[in-house]
């Protein structure tokens, strides 16, 4: 059973320091690669769907988490105020009132919309310290957030899509959802006291996953404080659940924001708020990663994708020199000399990494490397820059699969 807590610490991905505080995890450069490239992932994806992206600050005004309800509803969270001359700001435990402002500082027509609005944002929740473990509770949380801007009658395919873009993410990561729960108000939580707007976000909600053919789960007490949600459960290899990704129907905001947009009849009319996360926390997405995949990343995920092998000493020009190719390809690579083991010994310290390029003498003098597979498959040895356009190929590709048949 992997723990990534464990693994993080084994691999050099992340760690902690009693200086820094419970609950803030620093990242080390083969993480932080890890983390980039999960990033760029997901911008990207947003992209291509449409999205514009933004930047927001994670301090704001008291005031400002009193007009979304935050600070009535999740008071207990969030981190107290800060006095700042006569004014008192806070760390943000949301992206979203941040976004319904920007929104808010423009006028907008019915044909702009739906507008999609993206960020991998900071966020900080004032856990206990009892909680808190390795990336999965943070107090310091880079959401993968978006929220879209659209008209009632666009909630339900903007819905929809959302729930696709998980969907292929996911298969792309090597990973999967144990169950979609679809996540209610509860007797005694602290909700926003307005039965027609649950009963119509509820609706829209049903409405997309049964449109989708989503199996899901009702489960009240699980709802955000404004609106209920998709939530894509995942569990970890001890059987925990957790929430990973979510999807959200939000009539509150634009209500409390007077957000509008200017309708075909040249009237003013109410946006709903769509709000969305495909990975969720880019924090519980790694952890989910390291456990799910022991470390063993999807190639093109991978802190190391290209482990070089020169047999002798003979080979360590061709070597560094494959490597450098691979670079200039965008590939990360490395090498690993006879200075640094045995070649068995090389090989089984690069267990992790996706591929192996062995040169011996022959392969040398040939202008040949013999491929490894991590999955112990080794196909026949080809041209270096055969390797790097199979391995290119492959990472360009996404996915889990390491080599596509010829």
């Amino acid at each position: 059973m992997h723990d990534h807590r464990r693994l993080g610490r084994e691999l050099d991905l992340f760690d902690t320091d009693p200086l820094m505080g419970a609950g803030l995890p620093y990242w080390l450069p083969d993480g932080a690669i890890v983390r980039h490239t999960l990033e760029e992932y997901i911008r990207d994806a947003e992209l291509r769907a449409g999205y514009r992206h933004v930047y927001s600050p994670v301090l704001g005004k008291r005031e400002l988490y009193e007009i979304s309800g935050h600070w009535d509803h999740y008071g207990d969270d969030m981190f107290p105020p800060m006095d700042v001359g006569a004014e008192q700001v806070l760390l943000r435990p949301s992206l979203c009132p941040h976004h319904a402002l920007i929104y808010r500082s423009r006028t907008h027509s019915y044909r702009e919309l739906p507008l999609r609005m993206a960020e991998l944002g900071g966020m900080y929740r004032s856990e206990l310290s009892g909680v808190l473990g390795g990336l999965t509770r943070v107090r310091a949380i880079t959401l993968n957030d978006a929220h879209i801007f659209c008209t009632l009658e666009q909630a339900d395919q903007e819905t929809r899509a959302a729930l696709e873009l998980i969907g292929r993410a996911y298969a792309d990561l090597g990973i999967r959802a144990s169950r979609y729960r679809l996540s209610l108000p509860g007797a005694g939580g602290k909700y926003v006291a307005d039965p027609e707007l649950w009963r119509r976000a509820t609706a829209l909600l049903r409405e997309a996953l049964d449109g989708s053919g989503i199996p899901y789960e009702a489960a009240e007490g699980e709802a955000a404080f404004y609106g209920p949600k998709i939530d894509v459960q995942i569990t970890d290899p001890a059987g925990r659940e957790a929430t990973l990704s979510t999807v959200q129907i939000d009539f509150h905001q634009p209500e409390r924001f007077d957000l509008h947009y200017i309708g075909p009849d040249g009237a003013k009319h109410r946006p709903v708020m769509v709000h969305r996360s495909i990975i969720g926390s880019v924090e519980r997405a790694v952890a989910h990663l390291v456990e799910e995949h022991g470390g063993a990343f999807p190639p093109w995920l991978a802190p190391v994708q290209l482990a070089v092998l020169p047999v002798g000493e003979e080979q360590a020009g061709a070597a560094q020199a494959l490597a450098g190719r691979a670079r200039e390809l965008g590939l990360r690579a490395e090498t690993a000399g006879p200075e640094q083991g045995t070649l068995a010994a090389r090989i089984r310290a690069a267990r992790l990494v996706p591929y192996q390029a062995v040169i011996g003498g022959r392969e040398a003098a040939a202008g040949l490397v013999a491929p490894r597979l991590r999955d112990g498959r080794r196909p026949d040895a080809l041209p270096g820059a055969g390797l790097l356009r199979r391995i290119g190929d492959r990472v360009a590709a996404r996915g889990p699969g390491l080599w596509d048949p010829s």
